[in-house]
């Protein structure tokens, strides 16, 4: 049997997906919260997120919450913080096995969908706040995080370059906020934010399973409707301006190999030749930033392209030796030139839609991967099936992808530098 996919609109703007596959053996739940990233409130939003999956007004601590979640042959549990352009999302998602395959008929679905109403709508709150231990084991998770994401150089690396790129808009933001921002914050702030998310986010849920069952969409209907919803107009795709001239910025770390991440921005509107663009530049091992920077001159240790939609703009990432900088610099932008110029060969094109195609066809592989597809639908603001898009992709000429080319422009560069060349 095919699968089916279908979207609804439950009480207070809240849309429902239902994707059925048989061929699935668990069941999975995941809810996002859809606002806009703010640097007043990414923190404290991830934090609120983050405590609903940690104990509930039943299983008021972390013990008896995962103790539950074991007996139910290993279910899943967890929050998410992500962002996406100017947009943060946060979600709650849970996984557990179809009660076909449990003992005795145990009816592990409707067990899971009363924790996952307890932890959204009946969270653990004590005289109009979070549970201080809840809340504590929370900020320390996230503290840790944000740490982890420091002590990550090409992470951390990307996530400069992106401030600096993004300066003054949203997406200069970490979806976490700061380590300064969260230690502030009291679990009343994370409560608060939890009402307001209740209230004002655009909110998308995705059930995936092997069979359909009304009984979700009835009950988060039902725990919707009773909320006073207000959501907020939620614009996905901000395209950032490029500067008139490139800046450069740098930081000097105790690191052995140096990271350069430049910024590039586009104002072309056909996506589908900026990503073959992007594609056959340098986001696979025969691009031509792999194949002559890293491969031919021995220029860098890694180097990478990536693009982002939501904001018009790429980034190449490369690992490199401070003296080879300027001519890792000079070769990538030469690239550039090059396919502005047109130099983009028949199999340099085939690689590139042989890469799109290996990763379309991997859509509901997972049930995760379902979700983020449909997901990545509503934020484009189509129902595209996989291979609708690889048949745009398809019809791209090579003149579309040097149009995209060129309307490519550096905008901004960051420089990690080795404290030792000093």
């Amino acid at each position: 049997m095919p699968m089916k996919y279908k979207r609804t609109k439950l009480a207070g703007n809240v849309g429902f997906s239902t994707i059925i596959d048989e061929k699935f053996k668990t069941g999975s739940l995941l809810i996002r919260f859809i606002t806009k990233l703010d640097s007043s409130t990414a923190s404290v939003n991830a934090l609120a997120m983050s405590v609903l999956t940690c104990s509930s007004s039943k299983y008021t601590t972390l013990a008896k919450l995962n103790e539950k979640l074991s007996e139910l042959y290993g279910a899943s549990l967890s929050s998410f913080a992500r962002k996406r352009g100017d947009v943060q999302i946060l979600g709650v998602t849970a996984s557990w096995i179809n009660d076909r395959y449990a003992f005795d008929g145990e009816n592990v679905t409707g067990e899971m969908l009363d924790i996952i109403k307890d932890c959204v709508f009946a969270p653990n709150v004590v005289n109009g706040e979070f549970d201080a231990d809840s809340y504590r084991i929370t900020q320390n998770e996230l503290l840790d995080r944000i740490d982890a994401e420091l002590n990550n150089k090409r992470g951390y690396a990307l996530s400069r370059a992106s401030e600096i790129a993004f300066k003054g808009e949203p997406a200069e933001n970490s979806c976490y906020g700061t380590k300064e921002a969260v230690e502030k914050l009291t679990s009343k702030d994370a409560y608060e934010a939890y009402l307001k998310l209740l209230e004002t986010a655009q909110i998308e849920i995705h059930y995936v399973a092997s069979e359909e069952n009304n009984t979700i969409a009835e009950l988060l209907s039902d725990y919707f409707s009773k909320i006073k919803r207000a959501p907020q107009d939620i614009v996905f795709r901000t395209p950032s301006p490029v500067r008139s001239e490139v800046v450069t910025e740098s930081d000097q770390f105790d690191v052995r190999q140096c990271k350069m991440v430049m910024n590039f921005k586009t104002d072309s509107d056909d996506r589908y030749a900026v990503k073959l663009f992007s594609t056959i530049f340098g986001e696979t091992p025969v691009s031509k930033l792999f194949m002559n920077v890293r491969e031919k001159m021995s220029l860098c240790y890694y180097c990478a392209c990536r693009s982002m939609a939501p904001k018009a703009a790429l980034t190449v990432d490369i690992g490199v030796e401070r003296e080879n900088i300027e001519k890792a610099k000079a070769e990538i932008l030469r690239q550039l030139d090059e396919m502005k110029n047109g130099n983009i060969s028949d199999e340099e094109l085939e690689s590139a839609l042989l890469t799109l195609d290996n990763a379309i066809t991997q859509v509901g592989d997972t049930p995760e991967s379902y979700s983020s597809w449909y997901f990545e639908r509503f934020c484009c603001g189509d129902e595209m099936l996989p291979e609708q898009l690889f048949t745009e992709y398809k019809n791209v000429t090579k003149e579309r992808i040097i149009q995209a080319a060129n309307t490519v422009k550096l905008d901004s560069i960051y420089l990690m530098l080795d404290k030792e060349a000093e």
